[in-house]
């Protein structure tokens, strides 16, 4: 098992109980692949430092979480098909 950081930031212009929905399907996708959950954080909304797919804000969240090579494959590839999300980011961190 190797240890990760994940965020993800959700699109800001879905109605509030969307945007929790889509998060808890992303973290779904983690704990489907039997990762564990170290750490959750809801950043909130938060201004992006450039402009993605005409929006200026966006709905943070970062997930650290221990799980297989495999796990993070689906993540990345469960992310890059979601049309919430406007960006992900997954970084291995060493111990």
């Amino acid at each position: 098992m190797n240890k990760y950081e994940i965020m993800f930031i959700v699109r800001p212009d879905m109605e509030e109980a969307e945007i929790k929905k889509t998060a808890e399907s992303m973290k779904k996708v983690l704990t489907d692949g039997k990762a564990k959950i170290i750490e959750e954080k809801n950043m909130g909304q938060r201004e992006l430092a450039y402009e993605i797919q005409k929006f200026n804000t966006g709905y943070y969240y970062l997930f650290v979480v221990e799980a297989s090579k495999e796990t993070e494959q689906e993540f990345n590839r469960v992310a890059r098909i979601n049309e919430s999300l406007l960006r992900h980011l997954i970084v291995k961190v060493e111990e």
